[in-house]
């Protein structure tokens, strides 16, 4: 179980009433201003998929996803954990062009998700894609595009703080994004963990985009787990973003420019999962029938606990919780929705 923390003197800035009033327009807001900067379209997405289709997101390969049986229809469903690979076959199908692309409302249940301050077994996000040119899968196009999602997040909380100055005691977040490789990090923390490297480098740099992650690292070790079929370990990140509140780097989005037939030839194989090359989506990739894109989820609950100030997602979000959860927060007299 993951360390709940919980504030000292922590009191909500907004009531439980305008909390959710104030989530409603901040997911309009960032919404609008997302589809502009990325030139996204919205579509609808589905909350379950055939586990024979490949299509699930099997984050860090562990995670066990909320399989079921459906009345009449042959084979096994599964809860998605996200829309990595469902939103790269759905841009071969509505058939945009280069430069255009989607977002979605993407809701999934993640069972073995810890529970703590920053982590529900409820996710909701925006997740996107787009298609790109081959001359964009660099990483000069990749940190523009980080740009333009900070960018859209600074003038959602200008808007926010508007309608409730009350908002106006946050940290202002910085539209100046310091870019660095998770090689880079671990050389400058050479004996912390990945997490502490996290919140040494975010404490200090507010708004960080922190590249490279699925691959080894020369300790051995990666600095954390990508699933080797959507993102190109070396063309992707995190977004992090320092809490005020919790005093600790939040991750608002992952994302990256996604795998061509080489990267994931070469990331399958070293991930050891060799044996998903006959599933049907990989097939289309490594043959070339599927639009060079990338893309990414950003947390909605984490964004309005960023944006509102909140010490914990259950404050902007209903979810279960463990008893410890539940004790923590009620003797903080934190409200869980």
């Amino acid at each position: 179980m993951r360390h709940i923390t919980v504030p000292q003197g922590y009191t909500s800035l907004l009531s439980i009433y305008e909390t959710q009033k104030a989530i409603g327009l901040l997911n309009r807001l960032f919404e609008d201003k997302l589809a502009g900067a990325l030139r996204l379209h919205r579509v609808s997405a589905p909350l379950f998929v055939a586990a024979s289709s490949g299509l699930n997101d099997d984050l860090n390969g562990v995670e066990r996803p909320v399989a079921f049986d459906i009345n009449g229809v042959e084979g096994t469903a599964q809860v998605v954990h996200s829309l990595a690979k469902w939103k790269r076959l759905a841009l071969k199908r509505y058939q945009f062009q280069v430069g255009e692309g989607l977002y979605t409302d993407m809701n999934a249940i993640r069972r073995d998700e810890e529970l703590d301050n920053l982590h529900s077994a409820y996710v909701d996000q925006w997740d996107w894609e787009k298609i790109i040119a081959k001359e964009d899968r660099n990483l000069g196009y990749l940190h523009a595009t980080v740009q333009s999602i900070v960018g859209a997040l600074a003038d959602t909380q200008y808007f926010l703080r508007t309608v409730f100055p009350q908002l106006c005691v946050l940290p202002e977040l910085s539209t100046q994004v310091t870019f660095i490789t998770t090689q880079e990090l671990e050389d400058l923390y050479p004996t912390m963990t990945s997490k502490e490297r996290e919140n040494a480098f975010v404490k200090e740099h507010p708004v960080t985009f922190l590249t490279g992650i699925g691959g080894k690292l020369r300790s051995g070790k990666p600095h954390d787990g990508r699933a080797p079929d959507y993102d190109d370990w070396d063309l992707n990140g995190d977004l992090l973003c320092w809490d005020s509140i919790n005093g600790q780097a939040i991750e608002l989005s992952s994302m990256g420019i996604r795998v061509d037939p080489e990267s994931l030839d070469r990331q399958l194989t070293l991930a050891g999962c060799d044996h998903r090359r006959e599933l049907p989506f990989h097939k289309m990739l490594l043959e070339g029938q599927l639009p060079l894109t990338m893309g990414g989820g950003i947390g909605q609950s984490r964004v309005s606990m960023l944006l509102l100030g909140k010490a914990h997602i259950g404050e902007v979000q209903s979810s279960l919780w463990d008893e410890a959860n539940l004790q923590a927060c009620q003797s903080a007299g934190i409200t869980l929705l």
